[in-house]
């Protein structure tokens, strides 16, 4: 990794023959790209098919003269590397360039999770952020502090402040963010971390994805309105998309 094109990487379980279609199919891609909401469809076709190039023999994939992605065999597992472009120099475009990045952070895991523990299953998925008081964070408006300091592969079992009983294991945790398993939802993946600090959110925020799998649509309905209740009561919260 350099300070000027960052790489980012995670390794999964599949050979590169199963990662790639996840990367060319649109009902695949939003299996693991990005959260419900009705421009996803249109955000998944200017990022991954207008103006990209596309090596399949060689599972590399260029969008928009910017991002790379590339698929590395690596026994018996493939390394998934998204190599970032340089920053522009131009403040508008440089000012979100964090944001991408923390973006590509999160879904690499949610793309690890999805093929490891679910064959990239349908899911639903429930996105909070908003800003936060100084020194405040998204693990503890959670209520899971306990957390901090926990490697990847560690149990944990705690109530957090939505009043939700999570018990899973330490999935990643990286500069800014954190993702955990929860067994009951599926099981689930819950990622939380810090939005980068830019001219729009000049003291930063906290966000929250909450990815569930086999819930039917009344306890979907329910755990959606208790998260966003719970989220909407917080100083300077965001409606939730």
């Amino acid at each position: 990794m350099t300070e000027s094109q960052p790489v980012l990487e995670v390794s999964i379980a599949a050979a590169p023959s199963v990662v790639w279609p996840a990367l060319r199919d649109p009902e695949l891609l939003r299996r693991w790209h990005g959260w419900d909401y009705d421009g996803l469809a249109d955000e998944i076709r200017q990022i991954y098919f207008d103006d990209v190039t596309e090596d399949a023999r060689h599972f590399v994939l260029a969008l928009d003269k910017a991002d790379r992605f590339s698929l590395h065999e690596h026994e018996g597992t493939t390394v998934v590397r998204i190599t970032r472009p340089p920053r522009t120099g131009d403040p508008a475009v440089d000012d979100w360039y964090d944001d991408i990045t923390e973006g590509w952070t999160t879904f690499l895991q949610s793309l690890k999770f999805g093929i490891e523990r679910h064959g990239l299953a349908e899911r639903r998925t429930l996105f909070l952020e908003g800003p936060v008081a100084e020194g405040d964070s998204a693990r503890h408006l959670l209520g899971l502090d306990r957390l901090e300091g926990m490697r990847v592969g560690d149990h944990f079992s705690e109530v957090c402040r939505t009043g939700d009983l999570l018990r899973g294991v330490v999935c990643s945790v990286s500069e800014h963010q954190t993702a955990v398993s929860v067994d009951d939802l599926g099981p689930g993946l819950l990622q939380f971390g810090e939005q980068p600090v830019n001219s729009a959110r000049p003291n930063g925020g906290a966000q929250i994805l909450l990815t569930v799998y086999d819930l039917d649509d009344e306890e979907w309905a329910e755990l959606e309105e208790r998260w966003t209740q719970w989220w909407q009561a917080q100083p300077g919260a965001e409606p939730a998309t």
